[in-house]
């Protein structure tokens, strides 16, 4: 499995949820809405959700182990910090 894209979406308000992620597997499978959070041990990824009947949240796609996941979140992470710094390098000019 190799990410082949990875869209960035900065979210200006204040609060938890820093931005919104698309990534594209393979050149052909895109998941669109993972969102980076900022908790309280720092970063984290939160996979694309939907509020079931029973008013919990279920994952409408993750990965299936905890390496994938560790993968996915280092990847979106590392993007996410690099738009940090573009956008810091765009305000200086």
């Amino acid at each position: 499995m190799q990410v082949t894209d990875v869209r960035v979406r900065r979210i200006a308000k204040e609060g938890k949820m820093k931005a919104v992620v698309s990534i594209t597997i393979d050149q052909v499978f895109v998941v669109h809405d993972i969102k980076v959070i900022e908790g309280e041990k720092g970063l984290f990824i939160a996979m694309p959700s939907k509020k079931s009947a029973d008013g919990k949240y279920r994952d409408i796609a993750h990965p299936i182990n905890s390496e994938t996941r560790s993968i996915l979140e280092h990847i979106v992470l590392e993007h996410y910090e690099k738009s940090a710094l573009q956008e810091d390098d765009s305000q200086l000019e």
